[in-house]
């Protein structure tokens, strides 16, 4: 599991995390909140056992949820461990950021201290970063700012790889326990909105008691909240505002009432504010600011009536995740990118290769008198309508807009425009590596990676295919325009690079090949390495009679 240098591994367990993240908010109780807590770690995050320990009002710690093992579950759930030997934990041990990691050969102390606890014996490790059935993980749980203010405890047990987790375990770890968290205290918030919304509706004799009450709650929410009207010709308009959303938006409560949320979310994601049902509704999505930026926020909708059968408001709960989203994104960036360079790697390459290929073959006419024809082809004629775009019908819509990807002729330039894929491999870095070392190798290759880019346009691709290879995709580009290109980059990566003041020099070969539709990645890719080697040796005869 911590292969974590392999990108596709990290990607499988970020969407893993994500998952587990998103089942956070589905539960509808506190206590299906903390259940899913601990079941998220079990099935997210590679752990076979997860208890949850939840600070009580008089500050001990109860353990209220538990994953993995029914017979563990039975004998601990409930039970309580003082706040003082808490605090011993995690104060000893060693510090993984928030993380505080006991090893067995330090945790023997705490055998016999009142913290529930489910362990059995085993050998001791085999190698340095095995896991021992006596060593304990824990990620403190915060509520909502941080500090001192412990909302609970998550203990993990059992990595199913027997390894003690990695930089990026921890990391994962880490994270979740942080929007764990924000699910617990919003699961008791909500909770406690709901008793309010009870009493508004039940208990008319004590009208103005249940109004402060949730005025309070609503004014002193930690997290941002609205009520907007429901019909009417101000459908959507906000009403009130409480301060943690006014801060959060940049904007005070008075000019907030002249708002909907339609007026203040991103063009993009309108679709997506629309879709949202008023009554549960859940949205992520993104809203302006005053100063014109825009934050990642989550929307929650509930309908609340003022009386029994009065109007209808809109009550909706908005959560900051603007650090969760850059969270994902930094992520997800680090599982497409080569970690050297910082071009796209090998799998994002051929994602964006394959997204513009189908199965389809197809091909464009050859000349001016085949493209009038095409143009102007019976309409009843099916294949005389598909240049350029494939209108049979789809399901999604009455056409399918693909634009098909063409291989120009390279023996008869006729001016055609295709998908390029230039194939770069450089020539004389393994000397360079073996002489001067992986360092000046490295820097080699990010320097080759900077001028690569600063060559091609805005739109095109420079991807590092692994090594000393790299590929660019660029489009709209006819045969002597690729021609070019290549010429272009291999004179751009010609001239020395000075790494520690000395300098190095490279070449480099090209081939190039072209994307069509009816080809997958892979081909296209071959092709164009194909092409590359022919260039390679013909290059290299050409050197030989010239000695």
């Amino acid at each position: 599991m911590e292969a974590e240098s392999e990108p596709y591994v990290r990607l499988a367990t970020l969407r893993q995390l994500h998952q587990a993240v998103a089942d956070l908010n589905t539960a509808r109780s506190l206590a299906d909140t903390l259940q899913t807590v601990a079941d998220g770690i079990v099935a997210g995050l590679g752990y076979e056992l997860a208890c949850v320990n939840l600070v009580r009002a008089d500050g001990d710690l109860v353990v209220a949820a538990f994953a993995g093992n029914s017979a563990a579950e039975a004998l601990i759930t409930g039970r309580v461990g003082s706040r003082s030997s808490w605090e011993r934990r995690l104060s000893m041990g060693e510090e993984w950021d928030e993380l505080r990691f006991i090893p067995h050969t330090d945790g023997w102390v705490l055998l016999d201290d009142d913290v529930p606890q489910w362990h059995t014996d085993g050998p001791d490790p085999r190698f340095e970063d095995e896991w021992h059935p006596q060593d304990r993980l824990y990620a403190p749980m915060y509520a909502s700012g941080g500090g001192a203010d412990l909302l609970g405890v998550i203990s993990v047990d059992r990595p199913r790889n027997g390894r003690r987790p990695g930089a990026w375990g921890r990391e994962a770890l880490q994270m979740y326990a942080s929007q764990a968290a924000i699910a617990i205290s919003n699961a008791r918030l909500r909770a406690n909105m709901q008793r309010a919304l009870v009493r508004l509706e039940r208990e008319q004799q004590a009208l103005r008691a249940s109004e402060e009450s949730f005025r309070q709650a609503f004014e002193y929410a930690p997290s941002g909240m609205a009520i907007a009207e429901m019909g009417g010709d101000q459908h959507g308009r906000l009403l009130r505002a409480n301060d943690a959303l006014c801060r959060l938006l940049g904007r005070p409560a008075s000019v907030l009432r002249r708002y909907s949320f339609a007026d203040l979310v991103h063009p993009e994601d309108i679709g997506t504010l629309l879709r949202t049902s008023a009554e549960g509704g859940r949205a992520e999505l993104r809203l302006g600011r005053r100063d014109g930026t825009y934050l990642w926020v989550s929307l929650r909708n509930s309908v609340v009536a003022d009386t029994t059968d009065g109007p209808r408001f809109l009550l909706t709960h908005v959560e900051d995740i603007e650090e969760r989203k850059r969270h994902e994104l930094h992520l997800a960036h680090r599982a497409s990118h080569d970690a050297l360079t910082g071009l796209p790697n090998s799998a994002e390459l051929r994602s964006r290769l394959g997204s513009r290929l189908c199965e389809r073959p197809h091909s464009v006419a050859t000349t001016a008198v085949e493209a009038l024809d095409a143009a102007y082809a019976d309409a009843d004629d099916p294949d005389a309508r598909t240049h350029g775009y494939d209108v049979d019908a789809a399901p999604g819509g009455p056409y399918d807009h693909h634009v098909h990807s063409v291989a120009p002729d390279t023996e008869n330039d006729d001016g055609a425009k295709g998908l390029a894929v230039l194939f770069c491999d450089l020539d004389g870095f393994k000397s360079i590596n073996d002489r001067f070392g992986h360092h000046t190798g490295d820097a080699v290759l990010i320097e080759v990676a900077r001028r690569l880019t600063t060559c091609v346009r805005d739109g095109d691709t420079v991807a590092r295919l692994g090594g000393d290879e790299f590929v660019v995709l660029a489009d709209g580009l006819g045969a002597a325009d690729a021609a070019d290109l290549a010429v272009r980059l291999r004179n751009a990566i010609i001239p020395p690079i000075r790494v520690d003041g000395r300098a190095v020099r490279v070449g480099a070969s090209f081939g190039i090949g072209w994307a069509a539709c009816g080809m997958t990645a892979e081909e296209v890719l071959r092709s164009a390495d194909q092409r590359m080697y022919v260039e390679k040796r013909s290059r290299a005869k050409v050197h030989r009679r010239a000695g």
